[in-house]
């Protein structure tokens, strides 16, 4: 009898040590709010690795547009958040829900199309390309989402004169998805579409599609990382999310974002310094 009770109360004592390392390792998961075309690019299968490797940290990725990767944040549901919008980014840290935005890295937008460019929008100026698309009545693909390369399509669309509140050009379609199925929709339909460069590097169903425009400044991508602020939500994993974004910006996670490469080519250029 008294073996049976001394074994019940090891069992408890290991039922209750195990229920802790369990909270702990539990306590090890950061959520983080990040953009479809960080996603699929393929850069997280690449650094996050490195992260944990570093800190013993997982990384779970929820993969949406910048607005909606936000507005998770602001529901307290992500601990950390890695976008390319600036001016959503720092609208989100005046409000309170950021704590500081950290520049991380760069790239660029392009603009996509059929190799053989019935529009004749090639070149290095994206106004007088969409210009060319209006008049053309050519059929173009938006992401339509919010995401950060939605916010960088409307800049574009203005800079050429057109306001899209109030005219769409007739071949204008919006498809309230991510980037991959916006370069496949333009596959499909042998249309027009703004990517960033890392998601369209990284995509193989290019059918007929090529890169038609680059190099124009206004096409410059920006990426930060912000951590949400605890005093918003008191349940974010401040320490966690905070040493994402150290890693990040520090020398050893530049040196990876800078290392991430797809048939040789650089995806991504460190900014932190």
């Amino acid at each position: 009898m008294a073996l049976r009770r001394t074994l019940g109360r090891v069992l408890g004592v290991l039922s209750i040590l195990l229920a802790a390392v369990a909270a702990i390792a539990q306590e090890r998961v950061l959520v983080l709010s990040s953009t479809t075309s960080t996603e699929q690019s393929g850069l997280f299968g690449h650094l996050l690795p490195r992260f944990k490797a570093a800190t013993g940290i997982d990384v779970r990725v929820v993969a949406l547009g910048t607005g909606q990767a936000l507005d998770l944040a602001r529901r307290g549901d992500a601990d950390v958040v890695f976008v390319h919008d600036p001016a959503a980014e720092e609208k989100f840290v005046a409000e309170g829900w950021g704590l500081a935005r950290k520049a991380v890295m760069y790239n660029d937008f392009v603009l996509i199309g059929p190799a053989a460019d019935p529009a004749k929008a090639r070149g290095r100026d994206i106004a007088a390309a969409l210009q060319k698309l209006a008049a053309a009545n050519a059929g173009f693909i938006s992401r339509g989402d919010r995401s950060g390369t939605h916010a960088a399509e409307l800049r574009s669309w203005k800079s050429a004169g057109i306001d899209l509140a109030t005219t769409r050009p007739a071949g204008y379609k919006e498809c309230g998805c991510g980037m991959g199925p916006a370069l496949n929709m333009a596959a499909s339909l042998d249309a027009y579409v703004l990517a960033d460069r890392g998601t369209w590097l990284s995509f193989r169903n290019r059918a007929g599609l090529a890169l038609l425009v680059e190099g124009d400044r206004q096409l410059f991508n920006p990426y930060a990382v912000i951590v949400v602020n605890p005093a918003k939500h008191p349940h974010v994993k401040q320490a966690l999310a905070q040493q994402f974004a150290d890693w990040v910006t520090s020398p050893a996670g530049q040196a990876a974002i800078a290392d991430y490469r797809i048939g040789g080519e650089q995806l991504f250029f460190p900014s932190a310094n």
